[in-house]
Parts: structure tokens; C-alpha cells; sequence
């Protein structure tokens, strides 16, 4: 007996199977973007800034190459502060599975009406909106305190964190101001 022009049909075990396994492969690579932990706190990196200047050079650059590290730290902070919240937990689930497939495990740009989406953009408008619908389950205070002591940390590291011995790729220049072409070494250079 022929069987032509029929489809073969999986079962449904299969096609779960599939997808639990490119939801693996995917996060495997969403969380191989993000730069090691070891390089963002390795002791001899961390340096007093010697101005003004160098300290804001500095926080450019670090938050442009720890970017993801940067809001990982946040959420977890922030999820951390809302234990105590169930309705706001669960809220935050809610977002933190936006941020998981729009901003983190996304192997390619973001289309809308066909324009490409940058990361920072997206990044930004995931933050808004989490902050907003927390904000809107009555835990105002636990947000406002998390989200505060999130960015002292990430500002007070990107500031002693020297930058000599960061490389940068096309990708995370982004946020930088004074990048080399192609994939150099990025520094103020005043850097001890």
C-alpha cells in the first residue's frame, strides 16, 4: 500500500519532547551570552577610580560589556524582596517569562512591523513594564528598596571595575563611547 500525500504524524510526546529540548538548547545559549561571573568579580579588576570622569567612563563601559550580568543581579534582587508578596511573585513570574524569551534566550533581533528591535530598547521597555505592574500589586516599597539597593550595587561595581582588560566584540559596544573597531581591548587607559 502507497501512502502518497500524507503526512506522518508524531505523537504528541514527541512534539513535547522536541520542544522541551530547543527550550534547553536555548537557554544554554541565552545564558552563554552573558559575560563569567569570574571576570565580572575577579579581585585584581577592581580599582578606585581616579576622577569624576574616570569613574562615569568606567560605569559606561562596564554596563555596556556586563549588560546582562547587570540585570540579572536586578531581577534577582528584585525577586528576592518580593517573597513576602504572593501576588506580586506571581506578577513577577509572569515578566520574568517576558524577559526570558524577549530579552534573554532570543537567538535572533526582535521584529515589530518589521523593523529590528535593538536589545537596549528591549531592555528598557521589559524594565518599565515590570516595574509598573509590580508597582501596580500595592508592594511599592519592597520594589522601590529592591530596585534602589540593584542599582547602587550595579553602579558602585561598574565603577571600581577596571576596564583595561575587557574585550569587547561588535555586539556589546553598544552603550561605549570610545570602542575600536572590530573586537580590541576597551579601557580609558588611566586605569592603575
Amino acid at each position: 500500500m502507497t501512502t502518497y500525500g500524507t503526512i506522518p504524524a508524531s505523537s504528541p510526546a514527541q512534539a513535547n519532547l522536541e520542544y522541551i529540548s530547543r527550550a534547553k538548547e536555548r537557554i544554554k545559549a541565552g545564558l552563554g551570552t552573558r559575560r563569567p561571573w569570574k571576570l565580572m568579580f575577579h579581585f585584581h579588576s577592581f580599582g578606585l577610580p581616579s576622577n569624576f570622569g574616570d569613574a562615569v567612563s568606567k560605569i559606561k563601559t562596564n554596563v555596556g560589556y556586563f549588560r546582562m550580568n547587570y540585570a540579572i543581579v536586578v531581577l534577582l534582587i528584585l525577586f528576592l524582596s518580593l517573597l513576602w508578596h504572593p501576588v506580586s511573585l506571581i506578577v513577577f513570574i509572569v515578566m520574568m517569562a517576558a524577559w526570558l524569551f524577549l530579552y534573554f534566550l532570543r537567538d535572533e533581533p526582535l521584529m515589530v512591523f518589521g523593523r529590528v528591535i535593538d536589545d537596549r530598547v528591549v531592555m528598557i521597555v521589559l524594565a518599565v513594564l515590570t516595574v509598573v505592574f509590580l508597582l501596580l500589586t500595592k508592594a511599592t516599597l519592597n520594589i522601590l528598596v529592591a530596585l534602589l539597593i540593584g542599582a547602587v550595587l550595579v553602579v558602585v561595581h561598574a565603577a571600581v571595575r577596571r576596564t583595561d582588560d575587557l574585550f569587547l566584540d561588535d555586539e556589546s559596544s553598544g552603550l561605549m563611547t570610545g570602542t575600536s573597531s572590530g573586537g580590541g581591548v576597551v579601557g580609558s587607559g588611566s586605569s592603575p
